[in-house]
């Protein structure tokens, strides 16, 4: 199957496009955006390989689906367009990034920047209808983004994975820890936050660890 997805990663996941669940997977999204409102669009369903490629993968974060609200979703987990008001986990991330590393509230939650440096935000499922929070998950895409974890825990070392709630820790509990930074915490939602997130420093953390092997920091 040729699916439209930056040429590193192509080459990285190409076993996975010929597997039958993949096809039923494709199949099934078809039929969804046919006949639902479905999120992202559909030119940007695999938009975080296009912005992150494989060779450039230096920090991992993992979602579980897209914002279900209509203009958010576009593509890389906690991000929104320019100009879309910043959903509350955003909100919190920002915060955050702001006492960890005193970088201000940016102008926009469009995540783009991070993505562009290395930063690979990857929802574990990739697509959503409308005000329906996890209503693809089950059908596929859970297997194709655990393939896609699987393919850098065994081609890269030296990646920051930051984990937020259990969810993402499960995802990634065949990483190496010994040749990776893995950073855990609860998850950014405003239900959790407080337990953990705020001050869990883990903007700076990846950093120091970037820089420690010798790679350039993340301007977050």
């Amino acid at each position: 199957m040729d699916v439209r997805i930056n040429e590193s990663w192509k080459e990285v996941l190409q076993a996975e496009f010929g597997k039958p669940y993949f096809a039923d997977l494709i199949n099934f999204v078809k039929s969804q955006y046919g006949s639902h409102r479905v999120f992202p669009q559909g030119k940007n369903i695999f938009r975080a390989f296009d912005k992150c490629p494989f060779d450039s993968v230096k920090v991992v974060i993992i979602g579980q689906d897209p914002y279900h609200g209509p203009g958010q979703a576009n593509g890389l987990c906690f991000s929104v367009n320019d100009g879309v008001p910043f959903p509350p986990s955003l909100q919190n991330i920002f915060q955050e990034v702001h006492a960890d590393t005193g970088r201000p509230i940016p102008p926009t939650g469009n995540l783009d920047r991070w993505a562009e440096q290395g930063v690979l935000l990857l929802n574990a499922v990739l697509t959503v209808r409308e005000h329906e929070a996890a209503s693809h998950a089950g059908m596929g895409w859970e297997r194709f983004t655990d393939a896609v974890v699987n393919a850098l825990a065994m081609r890269k070392n030296g990646l920051v994975y930051m984990l937020w709630g259990a969810y993402a820790q499960k995802k990634t509990s065949f990483v190496d820890p010994q040749r990776n930074c893995i950073l855990k915490a609860v998850h950014p939602s405003p239900l959790s936050a407080h337990r953990g997130y705020f001050g869990c420093r883990h903007f700076s953390r990846a950093n120091e660890y970037l820089t420690s092997n010798g790679q350039t920091p993340i301007d977050w």
